[in-house]
């Protein structure tokens, strides 16, 4: 495609528009001949550093910013935003995208939001799909993947690909760092969500304000004007986002219990399910969840929104959430033990995800709540003491342990956790620590193992070994029936 084509509307200017583009690259080892470098500078790195080893790739033309300093014979394009202009040539280049596509956003919910969205779709005979932490999951295939949101180029490219493959759907999640780095820019949204917000990533963010600015931009600059934005009512930033989306021209939706459009009337706690009562343009819909966890209740309620903005009919999102299987790693029961104590594995590793899940199986735990956890390295630091109140306040039986390290040393993460945790046991070894839960529970006990979820390592240093909560206890449950 001619540059001029290929920058037309997307805020770039200043190339000679007749320089063929074969394709795009934000990493200069990426390049290939007849390519676009876009030199963008980032918390690590400066991109216009590496204009001369893009150019000697063979990059066809550089983006950079409006005051980017730049000497290069190639042809440069100029922007006052450059992330947001890649992305928007990105999707250009990479073709048509599937008709529907949605995004969610907040801090907790997303993934499980994004998969029960692509099953009711499927459960309504579309081509469906879901992008997010745990990969790609389509018709044709299933993908682990690493980000929550790709990059702009990957995710066009992707975009591109499931539209050729047949899919008509997808649903994504939207981390705050791909909205922010203008990652998801270049896609048509037919809806959006908002879960909720808790303390994550304060790391990257400067503070609490900066962060939900971050998530609002899903709804008010990404989603076009007019189109549904479906929102958690029960969260205590709820009411600002829905004045956000509004204040946007977007068509809010809410569910919940204090929801508009889908309100949840009364719920009833099981084991392994849950039975609700909906309230839905004026009927009330008896609906059996197979999911344990109110949240996960509240993951499914946007859920449906979604599928009701774009076009499935009330009823059948609705009956479509008794089928519903849940997320790799989201409350997943990964084995009984002789005595009937479930194990639940779940990636909540933020404070308000670890209250969530540790609330949500209270109501059906006659005997303890056991809980085993850590906090990663190199993360925000100040949640690890409010994690480590919240197990000690909800649990009856805290034991903390490691997460993923990374860089940091784990024994001083650990102490950062103990120091609020009261009466909570430390116990290094991950493998050990679930272990000795799983030897422990007993009748009536519910063992929460908490952080990783659907990983499949453990990050100590730079290295990532093989790890599985799920493996270590399904082993340690056989180890004690023995």
């Amino acid at each position: 495609m001619k540059l001029g084509a290929l920058a037309d509307g997307t805020g770039a200017s200043g190339a000679a528009a007749d320089v063929e583009i074969a394709g795009l690259t934000a990493d200069s080892r990426a390049v290939r001949p007849g390519f676009l470098f876009a030199a963008l500078k980032g918390s690590r790195a400066d991109g216009t550093l590496f204009v001369p080893q893009a150019r000697e790739m063979g990059a066809a033309a550089v983006l950079a910013a409006d005051n980017a300093v730049l000497e290069t014979s190639l042809p440069v394009l100029r922007a006052a935003d450059p992330r947001r202009a890649l992305a928007l040539m990105a999707a250009r280049l990479a073709g048509p995208q599937p008709a529907d596509i949605v995004a969610v956003t907040g801090t907790s919910g997303k993934t499980s939001i994004a998969a029960f969205t692509r099953q009711i779709w499927a459960r309504a005979g579309h081509a469906a799909a879901s992008i997010g932490t745990t990969g790609l999951v389509s018709p044709n295939r299933t993908e682990y993947g690493s980000l929550t949101t790709p990059d702009p180029v990957a995710l066009a490219a992707l975009m591109a690909e499931l539209a050729r493959e047949g899919v008509t759907h997808v649903s994504m999640e939207a981390s705050s760092h791909g909205i922010e780095q203008r990652r998801l820019d270049g896609v048509d949204l037919k809806a959006a969500a908002f879960s909720n917000l808790g303390r994550d990533h304060l790391d990257y963010h400067p503070d609490m304000e900066d962060y939900f600015a971050a998530k609002m931009r899903l709804l008010d600059t990404l989603l076009p004007k007019g189109r549904p934005a479906v929102i958690f009512a029960d969260d205590r930033w709820s009411e600002r986002a829905i004045a956000a989306a509004g204040a946007a021209g977007a068509k809010v939706m809410t569910v919940g219990r204090a929801g508009a459009d889908l309100r949840l009337m009364r719920l009833e706690h099981e084991r392994r399910r849950q039975i609700a009562e909906i309230e839905a343009e004026g009927r009330i819909h008896r609906i059996v969840l197979p999911l344990a966890g109110e949240f996960q209740m509240s993951n499914a309620m946007v859920a449906a929104g979604l599928a009701i903005a774009t076009g499935v009919a009330v009823d059948d999102a609705l009956a479509a959430l008794e089928h519903l299987e849940g997320a790799p790693g989201r409350l997943d029961l990964a084995a009984t033990t002789a005595e009937g104590a479930p194990i639940f594995v779940d990636y909540a590793h933020k404070p308000e995800a670890l209250e969530n899940v540790l609330a949500s199986v209270r109501p059906f735990t006659t005997g303890r709540v056991i809980v085993v956890f850590g906090c990663g390295g190199d993360r925000d630091r100040g949640k690890r003491p409010i994690m480590g109140e919240i197990a000690s306040r909800l649990a009856d039986m805290v034991i903390v342990t490691d997460d993923n390290p990374r860089s940091e040393v784990p024994a001083e993460i650990r102490a950062e956790i103990m120091a609020a945790a009261s009466g909570a046991e430390e116990i290094a070894n991950r493998r050990e620590a679930i272990r000795l839960a799983v030897m422990r529970a007993q009748a009536g006990d519910t063992v929460v193992v908490a952080g990783k979820g659907h990983e499949n390592g453990q990050t100590v240093g730079t290295q990532t070994l093989p790890f599985s909560d799920h493996e270590v206890v399904r082993s340690a449950v056989l180890e004690a029936a023995r």
